[in-house]
């Protein structure tokens, strides 16, 4: 750290970041069923009964928080969709939607390569809870995301995701780190002090839900372990030899439709290039916000809360959702945090804050509310919570 407490391109030392990169002696994961290139792959076949053992769930969790914070950087959930069915309907949806958008004259640029270059879907879950609640449903009834949310974030995180299709032929991204930083300028960055560099990360966890099969050749993302452990990565990133240092040594893993990939925002990444004739690549970005921290994209999470009701009532009447699927979905949708809000409206009554939008659906669906009850409690929320 330099003597101002300020980060500064000059600053940024190619050999300082090199030697943080040596892979350390390989720490026993207890929960890891493989490595590839230090990063560990976890069998989620062999990880469902260490999600229903509350005291197993939070090792692993544990686990996982420090892989992302000390170790690789970077972890593969294989199988996180053992029935892949949710994943396929949702890919059907997200190719209506882009092609519609496209039928529209949009446009979606990337924020690390060239306008058009991919297919991007913009507010992919707000998009697709209103298009196909039963469909949005079934995905995020998915307890591995969840877990890997919390892992890192802990309760009442704000998820959100963009889907991008790289077709054959697709250019690659520019290496780089992601949002906060990452999505700021240079000299904006240079006005952060030191340790904003060094908090950015833990407000915000990547994912990514593989739509597609993704060989080597069709361009996973390009990824380099343990990067995310140099400080003044969100500097460094922009310089030319940063750029083809990473170039030089980032790893790519192949991955099967329905794994699910999850880094820390600091890690240097990139889309790789798509080499196939016929590979049509498709991710679900998963960019999870903490509560305490600002999401990229607004949602209108009481629409998406109003479009899903059904879907869960008749989920969890039937007995297809178990209550903690049923959780997960509300966790991906509805607002977990109480606060912003207008106290004089709505005050923390019989405790420390207002009841949040997540503990309003979540008791919606205890008591079998009627679907326009919901709607006016959630009206009537949004208005105590407004100026």
């Amino acid at each position: 750290m330099n003597e101002t407490n300020w980060y500064t391109e000059d600053d940024c030392s190619l050999d300082d970041f090199a030697s943080l990169l040596k892979r350390d002696i390989v720490r026993a994961l207890a929960f890891a069923s493989d490595t590839r290139h230090d990063i560990p792959l976890y069998d989620c076949d062999a990880l469902a009964d260490a999600l229903n053992d509350p005291a197993k769930r939070m090792a692993l969790q544990a686990e996982w928080a420090a892989v992302l914070r000390d170790g690789a950087g970077v972890l593969v959930l294989r199988h996180a969709y053992a029935d892949i069915d949710p994943v396929d309907d949702a890919t059907k949806v997200f190719e209506s939607i882009i092609r519609r958008e496209r039928e529209q004259g949009a446009s979606a640029a990337d924020h690390f390569a060239k306008a058009g270059a991919n297919d991007r879907i913009w507010n992919a879950q707000e998009k697709l809870c209103l298009e196909a609640p039963r469909v949005f449903a079934r995905y995020f009834a998915n307890p591995f995301i969840e877990c890997a949310a919390q892992a890192w974030l802990g309760p009442g995180f704000q998820m959100t995701s963009q889907v991008n299709v790289v077709r054959p032929g697709g250019d690659a991204q520019q290496a780089h780190r992601d949002y906060h930083l990452g999505f700021q300028t240079a000299d904006e960055v240079r006005r952060y002090p030191a340790h904003v560099h060094a908090m950015s990360p833990f407000l915000t966890l990547q994912g990514a839900v593989a739509h597609s099969d993704m060989p080597v050749e069709s361009g996973p993302t390009k990824l380099l372990p343990f990067s995310q452990r140099y400080a003044r990565g969100y500097l460094a990133w922009r310089r030319a030899d940063f750029r083809e240092y990473f170039e030089a040594h980032h790893i790519q893993l192949p991955l099967e439709k329905g794994d699910a990939l999850f880094f820390s925002p600091a890690l240097f990444h990139a889309a790789g290039a798509n080499h196939t004739r016929d590979v049509q690549r498709m991710a679900n970005l998963l960019q999870v916000s903490s509560a305490y921290g600002r999401a990229m994209e607004s949602l209108d999470r009481a629409r998406m809360c109003e479009s899903v009701y059904p879907a869960l009532l008749e989920f969890r009447t039937t007995g297809r959702m178990s209550d903690a699927q049923i959780d997960a979905v509300i966790a991906s949708c509805a607002e977990g945090y109480a606060f912003p809000t207008n106290l004089d409206r709505d005050p923390p009554i019989g405790g420390l804050a207002p009841k949040s939008q997540q503990a309003l659906v979540r008791q919606a669906v205890d008591e079998a509310w009627p679907v326009d009850a919901l709607a006016k409690a959630l009206k009537d929320h949004a208005w105590r919570r407004s100026s």
